[in-house]
């Protein structure tokens, strides 16, 4: 039993020493200010959120092309009465799997983001299309930040809020 732990204890810190070293080396990396100044996007997954899209600006010329790259852009099927939503099956599932806790995470970290979501859940959305939609959402504006080259403001990433603190900052 006593070896067992001991293998345990030794892969819990081959595992932080591996996340310190990720987040020295992404702190490197010219976009990484902008990718983790954004609620819910730590050093993990903002390293996963470039690797998955690459620091290219010019590879995805509008917000809509992250979206469908990424599988978070609903797919409408539509034939005379009939009419739904329903999500992509075709995109990228690593950057998918960000999306989601992304916007998991984003739940506590913004009150736009939450109220989002909650509006969503009372429109009759289930948890993960509540998700996937938010996430939608907030690759739109991660978009714009790393075009702009400007740090998430979450002021502008929810603009019908009335102004309120950015809860980051506090």
């Amino acid at each position: 039993m006593a070896g067992l732990i001991a293998i345990v204890v030794a892969m819990q810190q081959a595992v932080d020493d591996l996340e310190t070293e990720l987040a020295r080396e992404f702190d490197q990396h010219p976009q990484a200010a902008i990718l983790c100044s954004a609620p819910g996007l730590g050093p993990i997954l903002a390293a996963r959120v470039l690797a998955e899209i690459g620091d290219d600006p010019a590879r995805f010329t509008d917000p809509n092309t992250l979206r469908a790259f990424s599988g978070t852009a609903p797919v409408t099927i539509a034939s005379g009465r009939s009419h739904y939503v329903k999500a992509r099956k075709v995109r990228n599932k690593r950057l998918a799997d960000v999306c989601h806790w992304w916007a998991f995470a984003m739940l506590t970290k913004s009150p736009g983001a939450r109220e989002h979501y909650d509006k969503r859940r009372a429109a009759g959305d289930h948890h993960n299309a509540a998700l996937r939609n938010l996430a939608n959402k907030l690759l739109g504006r991660l978009w714009w930040c790393l075009a702009n080259n400007q740090l998430w403001d979450d002021n502008a990433a929810w603009p019908h809020r009335p102004e309120h603190p950015n809860p980051v900052a506090a």
